[in-house]
């Protein structure tokens, strides 16, 4: 599979190929690009899916900077100059959605519209760094890992199949666990960027799944009412954090329809 370098990293991603429109997808924390094989499988071919791996995720890998979302922006612009692609759809899953909103605002014109998949526009409270620093220092320790990635499966993930938990779990389980430290200081440290929201005049659909916690309603509505061209907000009943991996059906159905749409001018 391919590898785009840049001076801060070598960003791993995966292309289905294929003449049609071009979705660009970036995965949530502690994932990596594989929880978009459900999108895939069901979109390519009348779809060019290309998903990357983030730094500090996956098989990305970086020279140990410290980096932002913005600077995950241009890994993700990177990508796209890589494939020679000029413009596709953006989308992303929680952090990849922070990603995929600073794509846009960095370089509107590649941007065709947005996909936004459970996902916020805020930056931490300073409660949430608290917690967030809290469960990263107790990660990145060596107390045991097992009840920490059993309690961390359900809530970022979602749903109540064992079965579609257990991949995550033991790539949690395997990996390196201190190696997240720099992407946890990213995900704490964000800025907010719901004011700025008004200048990104492309097509958004938000999809979250019912019964996510980590990116509640409020903050789809709050994506809906800021971003000009958004479409009303897909809850997807019974899912959790990561709706297109345990509830891929729905989603799938969902953005092919807005595919489309944008592609004919529907929208």
């Amino acid at each position: 599979m391919p590898n785009v370098r840049t001076p801060d990293a070598d960003i791993y991603y995966t292309d289905s190929g294929g003449e049609g429109p071009v979705l660009l997808l970036g995965h949530g924390f502690f994932m990596d690009s594989s929880m978009f094989a459900p999108q895939i499988d069901a979109l390519a071919g009348n779809v060019r899916v290309v998903a990357w791996d983030s730094r500090r995720h996956g098989r990305t890998t970086d020279h140990g900077a410290a980096f932002t979302y913005w600077d995950l922006a241009r890994d993700s612009l990177a990508v796209l100059d890589d494939l020679e692609i000029e413009t596709a759809i953006v989308g992303g899953m929680s952090q990849g959605g922070y990603t995929a909103l600073r794509t846009a605002l960095l370089a509107p014109e590649r941007v065709q519209a947005l996909l936004l998949l459970d996902t916020e526009a805020s930056a931490c409270t300073d409660g949430e760094k608290a917690g967030y620093r809290a469960m990263f220092d107790q990660w990145c320790s060596d107390a045991p890992i097992e009840p920490l990635v059993e309690a961390l499966a359900p809530q970022l993930i979602g749903g109540d199949s064992r079965e579609s938990w257990a991949p995550w779990i033991e790539k949690w389980t395997t990996s390196d666990r201190r190696a997240i430290r720099p992407a946890a200081e990213c995900l704490i440290e964000r800025d907010d960027v719901v004011d700025r929201l008004s200048a990104i005049e492309v097509p958004a659909l938000i999809i979250r799944g019912e019964h996510d916690m980590s990116a509640p309603a409020v903050k789809a509505k709050q994506l809906y009412d800021h971003l000009p061209l958004a479409v009303p907000v897909l809850t997807i009943p019974g899912a959790g954090h990561a709706a297109n991996w345990t509830h891929p059906q729905p989603v799938n159905e969902t953005i092919a329809a807005f595919v489309t749409m944008v592609e004919t001018g529907w929208l």
